[in-house]
């Protein structure tokens, strides 16, 4: 006797959570310099107890937004993909420790942020959820927490925790668990761009105006910061151990939380930010989440990509005291200054993506005009490693590929993963709505495509530079401006 799909995806959960954690086991686990396993790129952030899997909890991977996975791509065999439809575009695709993905997308009529729960089967959207509208930027960046739940800061300037369960029908659900306003400490018409949780189980917070907050929902505290008078936050913010790291259109600062969980500012390196916002960038200033990365630790350094006028550089600093321990000139194989992505951080290595010139159909309020107003998207990738003894770095590869997302590194199958947008004639470098969209997996020994397939063509496939995810079965889950891809192998 056969049973339902239903009952069958309830069966298979434990077998999911089961992989998860051998996953986990195997990457903590296994010898440094195992390179038929890819664990040369290891070690990476220690896991956070208060975020969901590493790989599957962030937009980013983990709370230091290594943009690593532990989890093994889509493997041997023919690789396919299907498209998802949501009529959204889907930036935030995470997977919590039960299997299901959990997806933020922003819907293209309406744009009212809409929160997914997907069947890990089909990819099809079980429930949804409506957020409070807030700023373009707010609400992108969430992160699952260990019980599987959604943590986002909605429009209305709360934090919330959106919890997914089945009703007495038997049928999905997504609900707020819990609820806490950061309207005390937000000014009215500012918004939550980052959060991420630290090692105590508060929520740290930044906002596109500059204020940086923690905030315990489970006691009703918030507490805040406000950074120097026109430095806004762009992207999100990262947490390790040792602090949170936050990067302004202007500096690079490391923060702990005081005896009253008051934020205090460790230390502050400032950055080239260029004369103006270049076209491809979001922001006028660094377009990094900041990466924590090192040998030992993999948390000793911290990592953003400047805006630098004509070559951008790879800033590297120590994490206990931000000195510097090197700027090096990146993407210059592509000749486009500039890079929105965070960067891969893995052991001593370094990965940036540059998105010059990448066709963003709108930029957040106040960004300002771009210098040029327009370009040829360039594209590039290169590898950078921190020498063994810290006293710099070195350039391992540099290349002209075309990533159209936030590449991801899995330690497990030693692989880059993303999507590159490919000219509809060869080599050249200008976009149009009918530019053909491959998954790609790239050797990061090279920079190298090893293996790839066309998942589609015209703008209905734009990843729009979003970040990819491993799901525990293999597949890559990548969103785009209408809703997510599913590649798979088999």
């Amino acid at each position: 006797m056969s049973s339902s799909p239903a009952r069958r995806r309830t069966l298979r959960r434990p077998l999911i959570t089961g992989l998860i954690s051998a996953f986990l086991a195997v990457a903590a686990t296994a010898p440094a310099g195992a390179a038929s396993t890819g664990s040369v790129y290891t070690p990476v952030p220690p896991h956070n107890p208060y975020a969901g899997p590493d790989g599957t909890a962030t937009m980013h991977g983990d709370t230091g937004s290594s943009d690593t996975t532990p989890l093994p791509g889509p493997g041997a065999g023919t690789l396919a993909s299907n498209r998802v439809a949501l009529a959204s575009a889907c930036p935030t695709v995470l997977v919590g420790a039960d299997g299901y993905p959990v997806i933020l997308c922003t819907p293209i009529f309406g744009q009212v942020p809409t929160v997914h729960l997907l069947d890990p089967d089909d990819g099809s959207s079980l429930a949804t959820l409506q957020l409070t509208k807030g700023s373009l930027l707010g609400g992108v960046y969430a992160y699952l927490d260990n019980e599987d739940r959604l943590v986002v800061a909605d429009g209305s300037r709360s934090l919330l925790r959106v919890a997914h369960h089945r009703n007495t029908d038997g049928d999905w659900e997504l609900s707020v668990d819990r609820s806490l306003s950061l309207a005390s400490v937000i000014p009215e018409g500012d918004a939550v761009t980052g959060l991420s949780p630290d090692w105590q189980g508060r929520v740290w917070f930044a906002t596109g105006g500059g204020v940086v907050g923690v905030a315990d929902d489970r006691t009703g505290t918030v507490r805040s910061l406000a950074l120097p008078a026109g430095e806004r936050v762009a992207n999100s913010i990262s947490t390790a151990p040792e602090g949170t790291a936050v990067t302004t259109t202007h500096a690079t600062y490391l923060l702990s939380a005081g005896a009253d969980g008051t934020p205090e500012i460790l230390w502050r390196q400032a950055y080239d930010r260029g004369q103006a916002r270049k076209p491809g960038l979001l922001s006028w200033g660094s377009g990094s989440t900041p990466t924590f990365l090192g040998p030992e630790t993999g948390t000793e350094y911290v990592a953003i990509v400047d805006n630098a006028d004509t070559t951008v550089h790879l800033e590297v600093y120590r994490t206990d005291t931000g000195a510097e321990v090197c700027s090096v000139p990146v993407l210059q194989a592509a000749g486009g200054p500039g890079s929105e992505n965070s960067p891969i951080g893995a052991g001593r290595s370094v990965f940036v993506a540059g998105t010059y010139g990448y066709p963003y159909p709108a930029v957040p309020e106040g960004a300002g005009d771009a210098v040029p107003s327009s370009a040829d998207f360039a594209g590039g990738l290169t590898r950078v490693d921190v020498r063994a003894d810290g006293t710099g770095c070195t350039q391992v590869w540099d290349t002209t590929l075309r990533s159209a997302a936030v590449p991801k590194l899995s330690t497990a199958d030693g692989t880059l993963h993303t999507v590159l947008r490919d000219p509809v004639i060869p080599g050249t470098k200008g976009t149009s709505l009918l530019d053909p969209y491959r998954y790609a997996q790239i050797d990061p020994e090279t920079g190298l495509v090893t293996r790839s397939v066309r998942v589609g063509v015209g703008s209905l496939y734009d990843t729009l530079q979003m970040a990819g995810t491993v799901a525990p079965d293999g597949s890559y889950l990548q969103g785009t401006v209408t809703g997510v891809l599913r590649i798979t192998a088999g």
